[in-house]
């Protein structure tokens, strides 16, 4: 009798649970449809907000306007547009193009975060994983060149080389998915530093003993790299001149004449494509390097101009007075 009347509490509990879920199911759905609905509103007027102040900007720069009225506008119009992309409201933008080698390694996923505090997380992370590999990029060659001088008799071994070389192109394939990642949610990263990272694999995959002491150098150089950029882009943030998603690398048997085919790959192809991938991502550098400086003197200019205009308003306004 006991156990008949636990058996028929069990199947109610059972069927009161089903409904329960399906109770659930249907609110969800409800739910999923009234936010799909009010997202696609949102976004239809983001974009068009978006539109309005591109069409706004261009009729601005062909008017005819006196240039201090035309800065004030472009500057009440830039302050608009950093609203728009700078907030949640990016999310309903159209995000940037997931590229060749995001879709390659994730495949066809969206990887765009539809909240800011999401975005920012994963600038944080990556800002993380820099400072970490840093350290990383420094010790791992330093402690082969030590174990080649002090251990291994000048000798360096092809295990531990192998781990450093599998290493490193771990190291720039997960940057640049990082970075690629970053770029669709509305980081400012240069495309060449992106693709910086892509030479830079093919580069972890055929040097050995002098790319270990440029590694230490770059070690170094990543370190304190890392720290300077990432002081300034606070101080930007603070001053409202960076917006908070910007951001700151067998066998030896074989059929003769095959070596008349392998010394060459070895050491004459693979000298020319190290000198060639160093040659491309040292002017890359440069190029980069001076963009982003000529960027900068255009942007202080502009703010110098604008703090003389306004002293010289100021001053006509007492003399007024």
């Amino acid at each position: 009798m006991g156990e008949s009347e636990s058996h028929n509490k069990m199947e109610e509990e059972a069927v009161r649970l089903g409904e329960l879920a399906k109770e659930l199911q249907e609110s969800a759905s409800i739910f999923i449809s009234k936010t799909t609905t009010e997202e696609q509103s949102l976004r239809q007027r983001a974009l068009s907000i978006n539109s309005n102040i591109q069409k706004l900007r261009s009729t601005v720069r062909t008017a005819a306007l006196h240039p201090h009225e035309a800065e004030r506008l472009d500057e009440e119009l830039f302050r608009a547009k950093c609203i728009l992309t700078d907030g949640d409201a990016a999310s309903f933008l159209p995000n940037k193009s997931h590229g060749k080698f995001l879709k390659m390694f994730l495949g066809p996923i969206n990887v765009r975060a539809t909240r800011k505090d999401v975005q920012l997380k994963v600038k944080e992370e990556y800002n993380k994983y820099r400072d970490r590999t840093a350290f990383l990029f420094l010790l791992f060659p330093s402690t082969l060149l030590f174990l080649r001088s002090w251990v291994w008799n000048g000798c360096l071994p092809a295990l531990p080389v192998q781990l450093y070389q599998a290493w490193l192109l771990f190291l720039y394939t997960s940057l640049a998915l990082r970075e690629n990642i970053l770029r669709v949610n509305g980081s400012d990263i240069r495309s060449w530093w992106i693709y910086h990272h892509y030479c830079a694999m093919v580069m972890a995959l055929s040097a050995v003993q002098l790319f270990l002491l440029w590694a230490v150098m770059q070690g170094v150089a990543m370190l304190l790299q890392n720290r300077y950029q990432r002081q300034r882009l606070y101080t930007r943030i603070a001053l409202g001149k960076a917006n908070r998603m910007d951001v700151v690398w067998g066998e030896t048997a074989g059929v003769e004449g095959q070596l008349w085919i392998l010394c060459p790959i070895l050491f004459i192809l693979q000298v020319v494509v190290c000198g060639i991938l160093l040659v491309v991502m040292a002017v890359g550098n440069f190029a980069n390097t001076v963009q982003t400086l000529m960027s900068k003197s255009r942007v202080k200019a502009k703010i110098k101009k604008s703090k003389s205009k306004l002293e010289l308003d100021q001053g006509t306004l007492r003399k007024n007075s």
